[in-house]
């Protein structure tokens, strides 16, 4: 989940990455807009903008804060996914 402040361009690589192919099926992009959702940002405790969240059941797993390149956002994403992936083989 991105979080975001209206305008921010750094949020372009958040919305490449979710057109990102090698992701699709695989997960949902949320962006939420931390000036019209304060309580949001207060639940995840969003101090940066943009803060990218990735969600399990409602819950974090993992944040990143700050703008990156899309591919460097996807390779993060991807990493994660793969960590999780191997703690639920066991």
């Amino acid at each position: 989940m991105p979080a975001w402040r209206t305008p921010s361009p750094s949020c372009a690589a958040c919305a490449s990455v979710s057109r990102s192919s090698t992701l699709a099926g695989r997960g949902k992009l949320v962006k939420a807009d931390i000036d019209r959702n304060p309580r949001l940002a207060q639940r995840f405790e969003v101090q940066a903008v943009p803060t990218l969240l990735i969600l399990d059941k409602g819950k974090p797993v993992a944040r990143r804060a700050g703008a990156a390149p899309a591919g460097t956002l996807r390779s993060w994403v991807e990493q994660v996914a793969a960590g999780r992936r191997d703690s639920e083989r066991g």
